[in-house]
């Protein structure tokens, strides 16, 4: 009897041990799941944070490879324009230095073979192709039509001096207003009336820019913008035409597809702004007739183009 009791409170003690340790085994157990858990709670949050910041970072590169596109398609935009404006200075002012004097503008400085005849010794092979000097009473001196046989309309001569001794882009002086009324105006006035409203303000504004249709856009490209016509609907005239070319307004997304003979009608208004605007700015070195048959041309072009003539697309 007395070794039954000895064992069974060895098994009971045993047992009671085993007890102690599957409970502390239990609770370490326990502890550890609540360190699993959180970890893996964790890792979810720290994987989220990584995809939220990789999608961030993709969506800012992205938006900025965008604005860099668009700042890189505007600068040869504007690269191509002032190419287009020296051009137009190289080819519009003439200019004389006394290291190198230009001698259109001083006919003395011709040798006597090519100076042809003098003043009292005009000779001509028949009296109907003699062209006589024209003398405008508000120049106040003579001015002389060229080989083409084109003669200076005095009253519009007039109205160019008077705007050229204080130039302005002001339409109310008389030289603007008529040019205004027989040229700009009848140049830009095409079937949709507010649309040519808003190209008039801008080719006045020096804020219209007409750029070439490209082919294809590049898929990395995704820019915010709205186009109003197509590229076989000219958004101007309306009718059915190949539009090689579009406009954009200012800073607007906006952009209206032209057709070619919207462009040149558009293009001879900007060259005569962009001209008179080089007279405003004292970039133009001539005297008063060279000048002003140099706007005859570009009213010229500009009559020319609204009858419908424009040069052919390459």
């Amino acid at each position: 009897m007395e070794i039954r009791e000895k064992g069974s409170e060895f098994l009971k003690e045993e047992l009671h041990k085993a007890q102690k340790e599957l409970k502390l085994k239990d609770e370490e157990c326990e502890r550890l799941s609540k360190v699993r858990e959180q970890l893996e709670q964790e890792l979810e949050e720290l994987t989220a944070s990584l995809f939220e910041e990789a999608h961030k970072m993709v969506r800012e590169a992205n938006m900025k490879q965008a604005a860099s596109e668009k700042q890189l398609k505007e600068a040869w935009g504007k690269i191509d324009m002032l190419q287009a404006e020296v051009t137009a200075l190289k080819t519009l002012v003439i200019t004389s230095t006394p290291a190198s004097p230009n001698r259109e503008l001083h006919p003395q400085l011709l040798s006597p073979t090519k100076a042809g005849p003098r003043k009292g010794h005009l000779r001509h092979k028949s009296t109907s192709s003699a062209l006589c000097p024209v003398v405008c009473p508000a120049a106040g001196h003579i001015l002389t039509p060229d080989k083409e046989g084109k003669e200076v309309d005095t009253a519009l001569f007039a109205e160019f001096q008077a705007w050229r001794e204080s130039p302005t882009l002001d339409k109310s002086s008389p030289f603007l207003e008529r040019v205004y009324r027989e040229d700009v105006g009848p140049c830009l006035d095409f079937t949709m009336q507010e649309l040519s409203a808003l190209v008039r303000t801008a080719v006045e504004d020096n804020t219209l820019t007409i750029e070439p249709v490209a082919s294809q856009t590049p898929p990395t490209v995704k820019v915010a913008t709205v186009e109003y016509g197509s590229t076989n609907t000219c958004a101007l005239s309306g009718l059915a035409r190949a539009c090689r070319h579009r406009i954009r307004l200012g800073d607007s997304e906006s952009h209206y597809y032209i057709s070619p003979s919207s462009r040149a009608r558009i293009t001879a208004v900007c060259n005569f702004f962009t001209y008179i605007r080089y007279i405003q700015q004292g970039l133009v070195r001539q005297d008063a007739e060279p000048m002003f048959w140099e706007i005859m041309r570009l009213r010229k072009e500009m009559s020319l183009a609204k009858l419908g003539f424009f040069p052919q697309e390459a």
